[in-house]
């Protein structure tokens, strides 16, 4: 028995404004109710034991260590920027 008709996957393309053929349309239909049947075997499992995870692997966080340090020194960074006034970089208007 087929967990998906023919006509459901042809009203999912039009709504993903996709186009089909009846061949692709049919060949769509066999592969989609393929992948069901095999999510409907996780069903068959015994999860009642199992923890919900937001990951496969047992990570934390990986980043390093936020350290603050001095920066570079203002006259040093101004020298790359074309337009500065009063220690700050100018940069054109763009909203009125």
């Amino acid at each position: 028995m087929s967990r998906i008709s023919e006509d459901q996957v042809k009203h999912v393309a039009h709504l993903a404004r996709l186009t089909f053929s009846e061949e692709e349309a049919q060949m769509f239909t066999s592969q989609l109710d393929a992948i069901i049947s095999f999510a409907e075997q996780l069903n068959e499992l015994d999860t009642d034991n199992v923890l919900p995870t937001s990951h496969v692997l047992n990570m934390k966080n990986v980043l390093r260590e936020d350290v603050p340090k001095k920066g570079l020194p203002v006259d040093e960074v101004l020298k790359n920027a074309p337009d500065h006034k009063d220690g700050q970089v100018r940069v054109p208007t763009i909203i009125e």
